[in-house]
C-alpha cells in the first residue's frame, strides 16, 4: 500500500517535470526572443541561461539572439571580459545590429581597435541603426581615429541627416546646429531653428510617453501640468526649458554609460593630453591631442559634437563658464561672463571656431 502511493507521488512529480520538455521548442523560442527584447539587464538574460541545459541550448539559438535588446547587451566597464566579448560576437553573427553598434563603439573607443570599431558601426549603419549612423557622423566630424585632414564635414553632415530622417534627437540637434552655423552644409539658420525645436519637441513627446508607460499604482500621482514638469536644478532635460516644459532627462545609452565608467574608472587609459568630452551622458574620448573643440570663453570644457555642448551649457556649464581671467582672480564676481548664450567654440591649434 505504501509503495503504491509512493509511486502516486513520483508519477505526478515526473508528470510535472515532463511539462516543460513537453513545450514545443519553437514556442520557447519565441518566448525567449520577446524576454531578450525586453531584458531591463544582462543578469535578466543569465539567469535565463543558468536555468537548465534545455534553456540554455535554447536562449543561445539565434533567433533569440539577435533579438537581445540593448539593456540586455549593457555589459558594465568593471566586468569587461573575454566572456563578454565573445557574446557580443555570437549576437553580430546572429544578425543583432544592437550589437554591432555596441561591439563597434566599445572597439573603436576603448580597445583602440579603429578598423574594426568602424567597420562594425558601418555595418549596423547600413542596416539604418539611428545611433551608429550619429557615431559615425560624429567621428567624421572630428576625423577620430587618423589626423586633422581626415575630417569630413561633408559626410558627417549626411549621416546625421540620415540619422535625424530615422528619428534619432541628437542626430537632429546635431544637423540644426550645422545648418544655422554653415558647417559642412550651405547656412540656413531659420531651417536649423526649426529642426532643433523639433528636437525640442520629440524629447517632449518620449518623456511623456515614458510617463504613460509607469506602473499602474504611479497613475494617481501624476498631474499632467507645468507643476509636474518642475524638477530640482539640473535634473531636468536642458533645452526643453527654452520652450517653458523641465522634463526628465532623456535616457543616456548604455554603451554611452559604458565608455564613461571604462576610462573614469580607469580600466582604459587616455594617453597623453587627450580628453573625455564634458558632457556626462557621452563618454567619448579623443583619439589624438587637441580632436575636441573647447569653449573659447572659459576654455576648461571640451565637447566632441556641438550636440553635447547645447545639452551640457544648461544642464551645467552655464553656470560656471566665464572668461579665463576670471579663474585668476581670487573671490571672482560668479557670473557668466555677460554671457547670453552658449559660449562659441574653438578648436586648439586649428583655430576653428563656432558659435552655438
Amino acid at each position: 500500500m505504501l509503495q503504491r502511493k509512493k509511486q502516486r507521488i513520483s508519477r505526478k512529480f515526473t508528470d510535472k517535470s515532463d511539462l516543460f520538455d513537453g513545450l514545443p521548442e519553437d514556442l520557447v523560442i519565441s518566448i525567449l526572443s520577446k524576454l531578450a527584447s525586453s531584458a531591463s539587464s544582462p543578469s535578466d538574460f543569465i539567469n535565463i541561461l543558468v536555468t537548465c541545459k534545455r534553456l540554455n541550448r535554447l536562449a543561445l539559438h539565434p533567433l533569440v539572439l539577435s533579438n537581445a535588446g540593448s539593456k540586455a547587451l549593457a555589459v558594465k566597464a568593471r566586468n569587461w571580459c573575454d566572456s563578454a566579448h565573445h557574446f557580443l560576437k555570437h549576437c553580430i553573427n546572429a544578425g543583432n545590429v544592437e550589437a554591432c553598434y555596441t561591439l563597434g563603439m566599445i572597439q573603436f573607443y576603448c580597445l583602440q581597435n579603429r578598423g574594426s570599431g568602424a567597420s562594425l558601426l558601418a555595418k549596423a549603419a547600413i542596416k539604418s541603426h539611428a545611433p551608429a549612423l550619429y557615431s559615425l557622423g560624429v567621428i567624421q566630424f572630428n576625423g577620430s581615429g587618423g589626423s586633422k585632414n581626415d575630417k569630413d564635414l561633408r559626410a558627417g553632415v549626411a549621416l546625421c541627416a540620415r540619422a535625424a530622417f530615422l528619428g534619432h534627437v541628437d542626430a537632429l540637434r546635431e544637423l540644426g546646429h550645422c545648418l544655422q552655423d554653415g558647417y559642412g552644409v550651405r547656412q540656413h539658420i531659420a531651417e536649423g531653428r526649426r529642426l532643433l525645436i523639433q528636437a525640442n519637441a520629440r524629447e517632449l513627446a518620449s518623456s511623456l510617453n515614458a510617463l504613460v508607460k509607469r506602473k499602474p499604482q504611479q497613475q494617481h500621482q501624476r498631474r499632467l501640468n507645468y507643476q509636474h514638469y518642475s524638477f530640482k536644478a539640473g535634473s531636468g532635460c536642458p533645452l526643453l526649458s527654452d520652450f517653458g516644459c523641465n522634463v526628465p532627462a532623456p535616457e543616456v545609452h548604455p554603451v554611452n554609460v559604458f565608455l564613461k565608467e571604462w576610462f573614469e574608472s580607469g580600466r582604459g587609459a587616455l594617453g597623453q593630453g587627450l580628453r573625455l568630452c564634458s558632457h556626462k551622458g557621452c563618454g567619448r574620448p579623443e583619439t589624438r591631442a587637441h580632436e575636441f573643440r573647447r569653449c573659447s570663453v572659459c576654455g576648461t570644457v571640451n565637447y566632441c559634437s556641438r550636440g553635447c555642448q547645447a545639452l551640457d551649457w544648461k544642464l551645467r556649464h552655464k553656470a560656471e563658464c566665464g572668461p579665463i581671467e576670471r579663474w585668476l582672480e581670487e573671490g571672482g564676481n560668479g557670473d557668466d561672463g555677460g554671457h547670453g548664450g552658449v559660449g562659441e567654440m574653438e578648436e586648439v591649434v586649428e583655430a576653428e571656431h563656432f558659435a552655438i
